[in-house]
């Protein structure tokens, strides 16, 4: 495992700070309502169903054949784009492409710092982008060669893997690969009763404790977890759906009706953003 010699590392039997923070101090009831209050604003005076603004610009790298950066409140996220090339280690002919997708944390990103390589994390975060993207892009197009999508996350303030999916379908579009539909992504987590829409760091962590419904039960716990979705909003189709935590069946179809129409407000954001280096790029050829 490579050490980080940019950072002191303290001695091995050192006991981590954030064992003694207010998370283990505050009862877990305390702490949610400093989160939302009873009115149903959240810390940023968002209501629970509102989502955050969005920031996106294209043509970020320079030797990417296409890039895109996207800021949804402090979470922060760009992403590359390269030329197709042949599937490395591979003797059969393939009739369609493939994605190479590797979504990555900065080592500085985070509460507690990365480490260089991939982690369990990151690597299952990898996964649900590549199975978010590849129904978009056009894969029989480049038969026999494979398109690298690289996303790094240089703040991390919650909805990361969504924003980075938003931001990779945009990035896709940038290089000219060929896809059926712009791809959007949204998150929304839930404790009991309470639902949080493009929740940030801090919510995604009390929305992934399970709570007891009553202090004598032991067995039942409320309904919580996270959803992140992707859509066509086009041909409205799913593309990827990953869940974490506890829910229901009713309780996963009103959470999707909230999602899909998340998504269809980003859209319009995203083609925009689109639009504008079109424009750009006929007004540098005219002149």
């Amino acid at each position: 495992m490579p050490v980080d010699h940019k950072r002191i590392n303290g001695p091995e039997n050192t006991v981590p700070y954030r064992l003694y923070t207010k998370l283990n101090v505050k009862s877990f009831k305390e702490l949610f309502s400093e989160t939302v209050n009873e009115n149903g604003s959240r810390l940023d005076l968002r209501k629970p169903n509102h989502h955050r603004k969005i920031f996106l610009k294209t043509g970020v790298v320079s030797q990417a054949k296409g890039s895109a950066y996207l800021e949804l409140g402090n979470t922060k996220v760009i992403v590359s784009v390269f030329d197709p090339r042949e599937i490395p280690n591979k003797n059969e002919y393939s009739l369609n492409g493939e994605l190479y997708c590797e979504f990555k944390y900065a080592p500085f990103s985070c509460p507690k710092r990365k480490l260089h390589q991939q982690d369990g994390e990151e690597k299952q975060n990898s996964i649900v982008m590549k199975q978010a993207l590849e129904p978009v892009v056009c894969r029989h197009e480049f038969p026999n060669f494979q398109v690298d999508v690289y996303a790094l996350v240089l703040e991390n303030d919650g909805s990361a893997i969504g924003a980075a999916i938003t931001c990779a379908g945009l990035a896709l579009a940038h290089a000219g690969i060929p896809m059926y539909d712009l791809v959007t992504a949204a998150t929304i987590g839930l404790q009991g009763k309470i639902k949080l829409l493009d929740p940030t760091l801090k919510e995604e962590e009390l929305c992934g404790i399970a709570v007891k419904k009553n202090e004598n039960d032991t067995n039942e716990y409320k309904e919580h977890g996270i959803i992140v979705l992707s859509l066509l909003s086009t041909h409205q189709q799913v593309t990827e759906f990953y869940q974490t935590g506890n829910m229901g069946v009713d309780v996963i179809e009103s959470l999707t009706e909230l999602l899909i129409n998340a998504n269809k407000s980003i859209v319009p954001l995203v083609e925009k953003c689109l639009a504008k280096h079109v424009m750009k790029g006929l007004k540098n050829n005219s002149e």
